[in-house]
């Protein structure tokens, strides 16, 4: 299922979900650990039914 552009812009604020009982951290906390590590965490493709994200990390 692909991300709309709606929540495309928003799914790596921390909180945010479209999931009932979701916290809405997942993303935010996944990212926020790639940056620490100098790298990123972001929506490669987002195709009705292929969602990709790719992380990148410093060596």
């Amino acid at each position: 299922m692909q991300i709309s552009e709606e929540n495309l812009s928003r799914i790596f604020e921390p909180f945010f979900t479209t999931k009932p009982g979701g916290t809405g951290l997942g993303l935010a906390i996944a990212r926020g650990v790639a940056m620490a590590h100098g790298g990123n965490l972001w929506v490669s493709s987002n195709s009705d039914g292929s969602v990709v994200f790719t992380m990148t990390l410093a060596r």
